[in-house]
């Protein structure tokens, strides 16, 4: 069920964020280094493929259980027990504990995983011989683990996805992969052949537009504040942005070899400035089934539009820009919080 609610859109004049003194602002406004990677999976149906409305924790699934049968060497159904597990490809994509010795997320049992699955839109029931696909986003050292991604979502794709996938249905053929370039999309796998994946880079941050930025989100935004869901009339840009910024601060620290040094808590304070206008922001409503947890849980989230003023944006610009590959919020990795701005 989707309730609307519109927010205020009263005009107004922006002052520039306060709290930062020049010398602080320079620093804030480097922008952070991320290597990100986009690839698009072509896919072919063999049989009918029936994917629920939103496919990213079906996709999640399929993909992690595939790599786990593809890499698993010693047969352990535990994986924190296993000898190999700060080695295995599995533990680091899937689960992704907390270096021994690292300084943040210490008392997690994980940190955030080095990737993102964008389910095609669109994509429910498919007849055999019918194309769709899924795009993956992998980040920081996430990218050196490409080819065992593609592995794993061919070996999913023989045992069926979806529903009927008990009953012989749900499977599906690889028959390429692309790369998002600069110059476009580049075929760097075609099943059978050779990959010749690219380097991942930091996305090139543009220049900050003049006029005011919209921001769409496209798959449902689920924030927390005080353990409290922040609902559409409730969401501010400090709420949107905090959790941004520790996403991509946690991401740079555990997939990177440069981490986030930035003011943290002068970004935050200064985004308490910064207003929504033009909200047109409701409340959709989706759950998925944990294995796990052998329950179904609630993942709604904030879908919708609103608008930021671009004079006032600098400091926050070059994070805002690279969000639009990590996603925010909870259940990033199974593509919620996708965004894009549009100026």
């Amino acid at each position: 069920m989707d309730a609307t609610a519109n927010q205020g859109s009263e005009k107004m004049t922006p002052a520039a964020p306060s709290g930062l003194a020049p010398d602080e602002t320079e620093v804030l406004r480097a922008a952070p280094c991320v290597p990100i990677a986009r690839h698009r999976l072509h896919l072919i149906a063999e049989t009918a493929v029936r994917l629920p409305a939103y496919a990213g924790s079906t996709w999640r699934g399929a993909l992690g259980h595939a790599l786990k049968r593809t890499v698993c060497v010693t047969g352990g159904r535990h994986c924190p027990d296993c000898l190999l597990y700060r080695s295995c490809v599995y533990p680091y994509v899937f689960e992704t504990p907390p270096p021994e010795r690292a300084e943040k997320l210490r008392k997690y049992p994980a940190a955030p995983h080095p990737f993102v699955i964008e389910p095609w839109p669109d994509c429910r029931d498919l007849a055999p011989g019918e194309t769709f696909g899924v795009d993956l986003v992998l980040i920081g050292r996430g990218q050196g683990q490409l080819a065992y991604f593609i592995e794993a979502l061919r070996r999913a794709g023989q045992g069926g996805i979806g529903k009927g996938a008990a009953r012989g249905e749900g499977r599906y053929a690889l028959a390429y992969v692309e790369q998002e370039t600069a110059a476009g999309w580049q075929t760097i796998y075609t099943a059978g052949g050779r990959l010749e994946s690219q380097p991942s880079h930091t996305p090139n941050i543009p220049p900050l537009p003049a006029g005011p930025v919209c921001v769409e989100l496209s798959t449902p935004l689920r924030l927390k504040v005080a353990e409290d869901l922040v609902t559409p009339e409730r969401l501010r840009f400090r709420d949107f942005f905090s959790a941004l910024l520790r996403r991509l601060s946690l991401l740079s620290y555990f997939h990177t070899d440069t981490p986030l040094d930035t003011d943290f808590r002068a970004l935050v304070q200064a985004a308490e400035t910064v207003p929504l206008s033009d909200a047109d922001l409701r409340w959709h409503d989706w759950m998925r089934y944990s294995a796990r947890q052998d329950a179904l849980l609630q993942m709604g989230g904030l879908v919708g539009t609103f608008t930021l003023p671009g004079a006032v944006l600098a400091p926050f610009w070059p994070y805002l820009w690279l969000g639009q590959w990590t996603h925010a919020g909870k259940g990033a990795v199974m593509g919620l919080g996708r965004y894009r701005l549009i100026v």
